[in-house]
């Protein structure tokens, strides 16, 4: 009996500890004002090869927050057997009646076929940057790929750029601000799963680039050149867990 109860705490402690944190979603909420007087939702991570939040519950979060836009920053899924339910979260949120854009992370270039994915985003009509920039209403919208992958390309995301409207940047690793030279108001990425397990040297065991090693890991911070928020992400990647960090998805009021 002894070994029994002390197997049962042992399970519920575990899945307080490791699996809640995955199912229990925390929308954070910046208040940034650069003139725009919009609220956007950032949706980062998705991994839904790991993804513990139900599409429904995310549909009606988004109904609740009312968003003007939706940016997603990277990392839908690296596999291809999941494209299926990465077009059901694709639809889900494109169906909530906002203008919704993105740009890729990453694990999405590791999928044999990217055109597979890049086909959903544009059947759901949802506008992916790629090193490019466009204007939505009365600002800049830059989209800058994945810089860990050695996509990213500061030169081209910025050409013919409208200094005199805000500047608005969506990546996915937010290690790029290191190499942009141009000023910018406002930048929005993830990839770094604010550790997602919460202990000590984590990123001495799995480097993520410059930023994580100064602890710049997540939240909102201002470089050289403008302000930058690092989400948690929503979903998981490697092991399908988070210690002391939950699931986000990010409400910018700017």
């Amino acid at each position: 009996m002894a070994i029994i109860l002390t197997l049962a705490v042992t399970a519920i402690l575990l899945y307080l500890l490791f699996i809640l944190p995955t199912q229990w979603l925390k929308i954070e909420t910046v208040t940034h004002p650069i003139g725009l007087g919009k609220r956007i939702l950032q949706i980062s991570d998705l991994h839904v090869d790991r993804l513990r939040i139900g599409a429904e519950s995310l549909r009606k979060t988004i109904e609740d927050i009312k968003p003007d836009y939706i940016f997603l920053t990277g990392d839908y899924t690296y596999k291809e057997s999941y494209l299926p339910r990465t077009g059901h979260y694709l639809k889900m949120i494109a169906d909530c009646g906002v203008p919704v854009f993105a740009v890729l992370g990453n694990h999405d270039y590791e999928l044999p076929r990217l055109k597979r994915l890049l086909e959903l985003f544009h059947a759901y009509d949802i506008r992916v940057l790629r090193n490019e920039n466009i204007t939505v209403d009365d600002f800049q919208l830059v989209g800058i790929d994945d810089d860990c992958t050695h996509r990213s390309r500061i030169a081209p995301s910025f050409e013919g750029i409208d200094s005199g409207k805000p500047i608005v940047i969506i990546t996915h690793d937010p290690n790029v601000v290191l190499k942009i030279n141009y000023s910018y108001d406002y930048l929005m990425a993830g990839h770094l799963h604010g550790k997602q397990l919460n202990v000590p040297f984590f990123f001495a065991f799995k480097p993520k680039g410059p930023l994580s090693a100064k602890g710049i890991y997540k939240g909102l911070h201002t470089g050289q050149n403008g302000t930058y928020y690092i989400s948690k992400g929503i979903g998981q990647a490697g092991v399908n867990a988070r210690f002391m960090v939950r699931s986000e998805i990010t409400i910018h009021d700017l």
